[in-house]
């Protein structure tokens, strides 16, 4: 049985980590939160101390550290985006492992300072990719690898998941916080589509703001257009007439790829694949945060073909 603590408690995504931690046979022994609105800790851990200041926390996990019997194997990290350098330095300097959520990091040039820590500490850092475990994902893989016709393929991504007014008053809302919608919803498929077809080649911005954001994405094998969004009136009419506040769709080639389902266990497989040493690290998750870093420092034009919602 591993140790975990985690940092983020209060968050949408902490349940999931929780979950995964219970699944996979694991304890979580403490957690961090500045808001104190956790009791959903009762359903997993009710015994795991719990903490609002970073400081106490910080040495509650260098004290387990020195005890030795009840040191911690994995901080799992789920506070704001901007932090997560900053917490990933915290776990491995108290000789854990680091399991993070995406992104990483926001910025690609500060990857080498994680490099540099886990060399001097001999301690992993994981990102948690969960796209790259789902069946209908991990098929498409196996489908475009065993291709050697050298077809560049079209594709057109659409995700829709819409956001209250609460999204902008949130450190999401902050694109200095977050990275905005592209880094906050879009870094999944970038990271999917890069894993698949390559990585980017060229990248044009058609459409940037704090609700939405749409361009032309060239892969090594792929042309993406894609467009991403927060606000419910870009929803599409079969997703209003079936009550659904979430929109997803990928077309290689003008055929649909369904994989709209099976997302529900994928932070505990997560999991189970880095504690058995074979999590993704630092150098699968380069491409996507150098994808949505150029995305969104990118000035919007006409080049490239528009997506579909768009025109």
């Amino acid at each position: 049985m591993k140790k975990f603590a985690l940092i983020g408690a209060a968050g949408y995504i902490a349940p999931r980590h929780m979950k995964a931690i219970k699944e996979t046979g694991n304890e979580l022994i403490a957690a961090l939160d500045p808001f104190d609105s956790v009791g959903i800790i009762d359903s997993y851990f009710p015994d795991a101390d719990f903490f609002i200041e970073p400081e106490r926390f910080d040495r509650h996990l260098d004290k387990l550290r020195k005890s030795g019997a009840r040191k911690v194997d994995y901080v799992s990290i789920c506070s704001p985006n901007y932090l997560h350098d900053a917490h990933i330095r915290l776990a491995l300097r108290n000789d854990a492992h680091a399991i993070c959520e995406k992104p990483l990091l926001l910025n690609p040039w500060n990857l080498k300072g994680l490099e540099d820590i886990e060399k001097e500490t001999g301690k992993k850092i994981y990102n948690i990719l969960q796209l790259r475990h789902h069946p209908s994902i991990i098929e498409l893989k196996k489908k475009f690898k065993a291709e050697h016709s050298g077809k560049v393929h079209d594709i057109e991504l659409s995700y829709i998941t819409s956001r209250g007014k609460w999204y902008h008053y949130s450190w999401k809302g902050d694109v200095k916080k977050s990275g905005g919608v592209v880094t906050n919803i879009g870094i999944h498929f970038f990271d999917m589509l890069s894993w698949i077809f390559g990585e980017m080649k060229e990248s044009h911005v058609h459409l940037l703001n704090e609700n939405k954001a749409s361009g032309l994405l060239q892969l090594e094998k792929a042309n993406v257009k894609w467009f991403l969004s927060i606000d419910r009136d870009d929803l599409p009419q079969k997703a209003i007439g079936n009550e659904q506040t979430t929109f997803r769709s990928i077309k290689i080639d003008d055929r649909e790829i369904e994989f709209s389902g099976g997302f529900t266990d994928l932070h505990t497989v997560s999991y189970q694949q880095i504690i058995d040493g074979k999590g993704y690290g630092i150098s699968e998750a380069r491409n996507s945060i150098e994808i949505a870093h150029k995305i969104r420092n990118q000035i919007p034009g006409a080049a490239g073909e528009r997506h579909s919602f768009l025109k």
